[in-house]
């Protein structure tokens, strides 16, 4: 074999090589840290696995619970709280993303970071100042009651331990969070489409339905689930400012783990059943997008 038919070989072969070196990392990180934790939390919701030594085997009690034990309606009651959550931060992200990326502001990107400063602070901090401002004697209690609109020791009991007080919170903290990706799909924009519109006679209206939006749509769907996901599952800030009546799904887990009298098989198959839940709707989302996507094309 001569040297140039030789070279192209070596080439292929070096490239053989590259892409495993590449993949290499990033895949065994997803394995121990993705899937091992999975595979564990699933032998342990069939009691292949268990928490107390002695003889155990395939079981699938913990499954049992989890749909008849109550726990259902308290996923139920978490998934209403968060898309309800997920909708109202989505759309009040939706008009600020807009305003920076189309205003044609110089300083839009100054507005940007003071639009995502929060989250230079702890979410930790800032769940318990909300904890501050919303209790009996916090900032607007206080305030109503300077104003005479309210009683001295008759506080507004809504405001903190409630599913108010979870669903406004998780929405101050992930609002910054769900502009991003709206902002960055605005930013994008192809502007001549708008100015098409436009000398088609459309109305700002008619160009921002027509145009707009549905451009932009995919960055709301990544907003969207942004939250979603992580609200779903929440149990710090419930724990924090919910009270019984803003218990959450991921509460109940916690405790199944964590209490005195611990059952990881039920606790271990509440959680496998959150993970299936979010993978099948990542996606259903991801495949309406695609849909999307090829009809606009």
């Amino acid at each position: 074999m001569t040297q140039a038919a030789a070279a192209p070989s070596r080439r292929r072969r070096r490239l053989k090589l590259a892409m495993p070196a590449l993949l290499g990392l990033p895949v065994s990180w997803l394995v121990v840290f993705l899937v091992a934790p999975a595979v564990i939390v699933a032998l342990y919701s069939v009691n292949e696995l268990s928490l107390f030594p002695g003889p155990h085997s395939f079981a699938l009690g913990g499954w049992y619970r989890l749909f008849h034990g109550g726990f259902m309606s308290l996923f139920w009651k978490s998934a209403k709280m968060s898309l309800i959550v997920s909708a109202l931060v989505v759309a009040a992200a939706y008009p600020l993303a807009y305003f920076l990326a189309l205003s044609g502001t110089r300083r839009k990107y100054v507005l940007l970071l003071l639009l995502i400063a929060p989250f230079l602070t702890s979410y930790l901090l800032r769940v318990l100042a909300w904890k501050v401002i919303l209790s009996d004697g916090g900032v607007i209690n206080t305030f109503l009651v300077w104003l005479h609109l309210e009683a001295h020791g008759h506080s507004l009991s809504f405001l903190l331990y409630s599913r108010f007080a979870v669903m406004l919170v998780l929405g101050y903290v992930w609002l910054p969070f769900v502009a991003l990706p709206i902002f960055v799909t605005l930013e994008t924009l192809d502007f001549r489409l708008l100015e098409a519109a436009s000398d088609l006679y459309a109305s700002r209206l008619q160009a921002f339905l027509r145009v707009t939006l549905p451009l932009s749509l995919p960055g709301v769907v990544a907003a969207f689930l942004f939250v979603f996901i992580p609200t779903v599952g929440e149990f710090v800030t419930p724990s924090l400012v919910g009270g019984q009546a803003g218990y959450m799904y991921g509460n109940q887990i916690v405790d199944l783990f964590a209490t005195g009298f611990p059952d990881w098989e039920t606790g271990a198959a509440l959680a496998l059943f959150l993970i299936g839940v979010i993978a099948v709707l990542t996606i259903v989302f991801v495949r309406f997008l695609r849909i999307g996507e090829a009809r606009a094309a």
